[in-house]
């Protein structure tokens, strides 16, 4: 069994037991709920860097990247910055991530925040919404295209954008459909968990033009996202880089301004 393997399995009775503490109808409630999501996927087409910066303490593949922040502070300092929008993980087990994490993101900035987390259930969205999302993520590699098209849909009935990842061409062939916004391409492998930035390069040629093109892990460097660029992409979701400083919207924003050269 993988660690994609496992984080799903996991998930599964996580979402199982959520489901069973705090319904649908509880989560409708939220204040948050009416509130109108921004576009991230608009807000990157017209971006000049397109920068997605995330808020990650530890990974499965670098355990421990930052365990010393303050959610609310990180994401002023990413809008500061003039990141795009900025990139939240809300699992608890692999990434020590929470929902509450989202909404204290919520709570102290204006702009476009993705939800990012394992996503295998209708409920997983509702609660997105409920906590101040404005983007889901969707993995092709834990989903089918029944799946994907269902979660999609039910995401942008929401008024969400959806952001799916894929790894390689036979993803991204079964993922194409209308009710997507953006295609991530990630450069790291998740079952082995090594990154290789000609993954994007490649996948480019047969991402549709009518999606953004988003391309996620191991970007560390200004010469890369230009490459990238180059190939038509305009998002990079940038995690590690920026989390792993004492102060990541600091290294958020001395990148940018590099970027902007």
């Amino acid at each position: 069994m993988n660690i994609l393997d496992k984080i799903i399995a996991d998930k599964r009775k996580e979402v199982k037991l959520k489901k069973s503490l705090v319904p649908t109808s509880q989560l409708e409630q939220s204040v948050l709920f009416d509130r109108k999501a921004q576009s991230l996927s608009n807000v990157l087409r017209n971006s000049k860097t397109g920068i997605i910066a995330e808020h990650k303490r530890r990974s499965p593949s670098k355990h421990t990247i930052n365990q010393n922040t303050n959610v609310g502070q990180v994401a002023h300092g990413y809008e500061n910055a003039g990141v795009s929008g900025m990139s939240i993980l809300t699992d608890i087990k692999y990434f020590g991530g929470s929902l509450e994490d989202l909404i204290l993101a919520r709570a102290s900035v204006e702009m476009p925040l993705l939800r990012k987390e394992f996503i295998i259930d209708e409920y997983q969205i509702i609660e997105a919404k409920a906590h101040g999302a404005d983007v889901i993520l969707l993995i092709a590699a834990v989903l089918s295209k029944t799946e994907i098209k269902a979660l999609s849909e039910l995401a942008k009935n929401l008024g969400l954008d959806v952001l799916l990842e894929v790894h390689n061409e036979k993803e991204l062939h079964k993922s194409i459909m209308p009710s997507l916004d953006m295609l991530g391409v990630n450069n790291r492998n998740l079952k082995t968990f090594e990154v290789n930035l000609n993954i994007s390069k490649k996948l480019s040629e047969v991402i549709p033009d009518q999606f953004v093109k988003v391309s996620e892990s191991g970007i560390s460097s200004i010469d890369a996202i230009k490459g990238l660029k180059e190939y038509g992409y305009q998002g990079f979701l940038i995690g590690e880089n920026f989390m792993k400083t004492e102060n990541p919207g600091k290294a958020a924003k001395e990148f940018i301004t590099k970027l902007e050269v």
